[in-house]
């Protein structure tokens, strides 16, 4: 394999894991409600913009990048909480017309907050690049791709091994059956969205040191992770990864092989193709399992 497509694979991997972070987002969310939260790359921004403020008002990176999780999370709770559980009986086409306006209002306040400027993270590691074969590759995208593996496995154990990680699986299911059985569903949506945003503040944070970060940078990456969710099969955990990752190839590959004028615009063709050739996904509809 040559040089150039090992560089356009790495930088294809990269974004992949940044796309399938912010499409687990969305697949819990819409997992618990039903609703696709429009609102989700608003949580990657808060999460790298907080961790950029908080870095200059002293803080080490690793304490500012924990507490800007904590703050994208307490972001998605308090949004959850005044916008979403008033209209919890209201049917979907409203709970995203919802997600929608909370988008523009928090995209809105960060440019009150934060001005228009762009902003960067230092690298976690320094600059340096790295040789692998004859490509370049940045400390940094290393970090993005196992602070992603880290993370979906955290994700991964947290559903299979605790029992509120079981208790919101279950909802996913069979929203219904967990009632029935004494789940409450109002927690299970309202833990959701703080552990949607948690996913979405890490991938903001991990990346901010590549592609920089403002108030607006929530906007492109919540739509890449939309089609990462589409192409994988919306309300699948493993479409999502899936789905982040082939988005994030064809966009390394796109750009290095054709031009990376269209690099974008590669997200929104997906979302089309999906919807007339491939409507279930690459992976379909989920199974059902016992939990």
């Amino acid at each position: 394999m040559s040089a150039a497509w090992l560089q356009f694979i790495a930088a294809g991997v990269t974004a992949g894991a940044i796309y399938a972070l912010v499409a687990l987002g969305f697949t819990i969310i819409f997992n618990a409600s039903g609703a696709i939260n429009f609102a989700q790359g608003e949580f990657v921004m808060v999460g790298a913009m907080s961790a950029v403020s908080l870095l200059a008002l002293g803080l080490p990176l690793p304490v500012a990048i924990l507490l800007a999780v904590a703050c994208s999370v307490v972001v998605a709770l308090i949004v959850e909480r005044l916008a979403i559980m008033p209209a919890r009986h209201a049917g979907t086409v409203t709970l995203i017309i919802i997600t929608i306006g909370v988008s523009l209002f928090l995209r809105g306040l960060a440019q009150l907050v934060w001005g228009k400027g762009v902003f960067r993270l230092p690298a976690f590691s320094g600059e340096e690049p790295i040789s692998i074969a004859g490509a370049t590759l940045l400390p940094q995208s290393l970090w993005v791709m196992g602070g992603a593996v880290v993370a979906v496995l955290a994700l991964g154990a947290f559903y299979g091994r605790t029992l509120h990680g079981k208790a919101m699986l279950a909802t996913s299911y069979n929203r219904l059956a967990a009632q029935l059985v004494g789940i409450d569903t109002r927690a299970v949506l309202f833990a959701s969205f703080g552990l949607a945003a948690a996913l979405g503040a890490i991938g903001g944070v991990l990346v901010a040191p590549i592609a920089f970060t403002s108030y607006d940078a929530g906007i492109m990456l919540g739509l890449k992770g939309f089609a990462a969710a589409m192409l994988g099969g919306l309300g699948s955990f493993a479409g999502a990864v899936l789905g982040g990752l082939v988005l994030g190839l064809l966009e390394g590959l796109g750009a290095g092989f054709v031009s990376s004028a269209y690099k974008d615009a590669i997200a929104f063709v997906v979302i089309l193709a999906v919807l007339f050739f491939l409507p279930g996904g690459l992976l379909g509809a989920r199974r059902s399992d016992r939990v």
